[in-house]
């Protein structure tokens, strides 16, 4: 596909995919964030410490009495638990729990039936998925052992039809399907009424993987409005798996696969002074204090900590994790960012020297889904990843007596947005007996059969849409006052989200195609979501993309105040499938965001 050729092609692909800020002019596989020599020198010394550094494997400890166990710094990356349907039904019984700790943060974990935490849940196309979900989540609150029977009372009687109470409270929740397309009804992919509370019976999600959902990388979360954040950050959020990306993609066929969940959570040394070793940052970024600035900047101190795998890499050492490869051995890696704000921009190293990832897939999505070559792979030195999105890719283990590191290197969020620096996450240690990872994709397999839907991009829109992000302080004297988000219909008035109202910002009909234009008019990235379908990618702050393959997550990159136009992207939207009709949701994936009010509600009529 000569588009993806860099001759051919000058918004790189990667530009795309990351959606972070770069010069006009980048050429393709060049990195979107500022190259500099204090960014290497940052890179060199994180080799130094971590890369040659025996590091100590701890596995999974788990102390009988939290509820929501986690392995410790430095530890073993442990795939998790997989789930596989039988005959066609996968049947899951899940408990969403939450654990206080000592630092005064709550973890939240989904536990299943043998005690598996956050397990992965792999299906195949046509199977029936029955997901039972138990809420025994605890109420943490000062006085709330007094009042214990109170509230519950009033969470039974507003809970006692989950499917219409929209009881949205801090101990609510549900699960959303991210990406699948399922209809946006109660007990399948509903997250506007749905709330289960304490103390409610366990409550049944029940629905069937579409015949012709692509084969990849999905994921299941809670979508509480208001609540989310909290609950994501403290870790609840799994993988699923569409069996076949090897009937799409021969290029992976009979390969190890790995399923990496990189997650973000409140830093665990929030006062710690930056590690020695950390490069020294301008005085142009250093607030009045003296502290390294934390405004989207990309250095200093990081807005989040990260883990891989639920094995924490916390700021300021960044001990990384340990993942175990055989020399040169050739895996798939599936990655989700489940992160709650956190921008990841990936990249492997070994011996300093960057290197290629295979990308296959995006959301889910086969790159190769509409007609390139049966084994495509697109070749990348790294790979950005907003909050929710997935990437699967092709890595090739570290040759004998050479330590690899995992890296995510600086994003460029905005004067406004959080801080993503430069950091490690693993070191991937070569070992002749490194364990194979659980799960293998078969050697042969039949083709897919071809989409029964004409291609999205050679259906013509029957309108365009335009759309805009957009925040506003509560106090406009005051800088460090709460902040307003809005994503706004052009034409309509800015205002936050409000589940209650059930008026759609945007009523669509159910075979017919549309094109969104989404400006950011704020000073900070976002990243725009939109549940029950993909979408193609079309133009990209004003230039044409000819991306062959769907999202359904994209970043929108910030306005620095200067230019003459709001910064854009432009997206065709698919509502031909009949999964499409009802209500769902459209919103940025930054959780502080989308609980804030940045969503809206869309209706596709049949």
């Amino acid at each position: 596909m000569h588009l993806l050729r860099p001759e051919a092609y000058n918004p790189p692909i990667t530009k795309t995919i990351a959606g972070m800020k770069v010069p006009l002019g980048a050429k393709f596989g060049k990195s979107h964030v500022r190259s500099s020599g204090m960014g290497k020198k940052f890179l060199l010394i994180l080799f130094a410490c971590f890369c040659f550094a025996q590091p100590r494997v701890a596995l999974y400890a788990q102390v009988e009495t939290e509820p929501c166990p986690r392995p410790s710094e430095g530890s073993l990356v442990a795939e998790p638990e997989d789930l596989r349907s039988q005959n066609g039904v996968l049947k899951v019984e899940l408990a969403v729990r939450d654990s206080r700790q000592s630092d005064g943060s709550t973890r939240y974990c989904y536990i299943d039936e043998k005690g598996a935490e956050s397990p992965t849940l792999r299906v195949k196309p046509g199977d029936l998925v029955i997901l039972t979900l138990k809420n025994d989540l605890t109420d943490f609150r000062a006085g709330a052992a007094e009042n214990g029977q109170q509230h519950m009372d009033r969470e039974m009687e507003g809970n006692a039809k989950a499917c219409t109470s929209g009881l949205m409270t801090s101990l609510s929740t549900n699960l959303h399907f991210h990406g699948l397309t399922i209809p946006p009804v109660c007990h399948q992919d509903d997250v506007l009424k749905t709330a289960i509370g304490p103390g409610d019976p366990p409550f049944e999600y029940r629905f069937r993987i579409p015949e012709n959902e692509p084969p990849g990388l999905y994921w299941y979360h809670p979508h509480i409005h208001g609540f989310t954040k909290v609950q994501v950050l403290g870790g609840a959020s799994g993988a699923l798996i569409v069996e076949g990306i090897e009937r799409a993609d021969q290029a992976v066929a009979g390969l190890p696969e790995r399923v990496l969940i990189i997650r973000d959570q409140d830093l665990l040394n929030p006062n710690a002074p930056p590690a020695k070793w950390e490069p020294v940052v301008p005085k142009m970024l250093m607030d009045r204090d003296g502290d390294a600035a934390n405004n989207g900047t990309g250095y200093g101190k990081p807005a989040k900590d990260l883990s891989i795998n639920f094995v924490p890499a916390p700021y300021p050492d960044y001990r990384p994790a340990v993942i175990e490869m055989k020399p040169e051995e050739q895996q798939l890696w599936r990655v989700l960012n489940a992160s709650g704000i956190t921008y990841l921009n990936l990249q492997l190293l070994y011996g300093q020297t960057p290197q290629p990832l295979g990308l296959v897939a995006i959301d889910g999505v086969p790159l190769n889904q509409n007609g390139l070559a049966r084994d495509f792979v697109d070749w990348q030195s790294h790979l950005g990843i907003p909050p929710g999105a997935r990437v699967e890719f092709i890595v090739k283990g570290p040759p004998s007596g050479v330590s690899g590191l995992l890296v995510t290197k600086t994003v460029d969020t905005g004067p406004s947005g959080e801080n993503d620096p430069n950091r490690a996450i693993a070191t991937v240690v070569p070992s002749n007996h490194a364990s194979e990872p659980s799960s293998q994709l078969s050697a042969a397999s039949s083709r897919l059969p071809p989409p029964r839907l004409p291609w999205l991009g050679s259906i013509a829109p029957v309108r365009t849409r335009r759309l805009y992000f957009s925040e506003k302080l509560v106090n406009p004297t005051d800088p460090t006052s709460a902040t307003e988000f809005y994503l706004t219909v052009d034409g309509q008035t800015p205002q936050m989200f409000d589940p209650k109202s059930g008026l759609p910002n945007i009523i669509a009909k159910q075979g017919t195609v549309e094109d969104w234009i989404i400006e950011n008019r704020s000073a900070e990235l976002h990243a725009f979501h939109i549940h029950q379908l993909h979408f193609l990618l079309l133009d990209y702050l004003g230039r044409p993309v000819n991306e062959p393959f769907l999202r359904d997550t994209v970043n929108v990159p910030y306005y620095n105040g200067r230019t003459l136009t709001y910064p854009s992207i432009r997206m065709r939207m698919d509502f031909r499938d009949p999964n499409t009709v009802g209500d769902f949701l459209y919103h940025c994936h930054l959780l502080e965001h989308e609980d804030g009010g940045m969503m809206g509600l869309i209706r596709v009529e049949p």
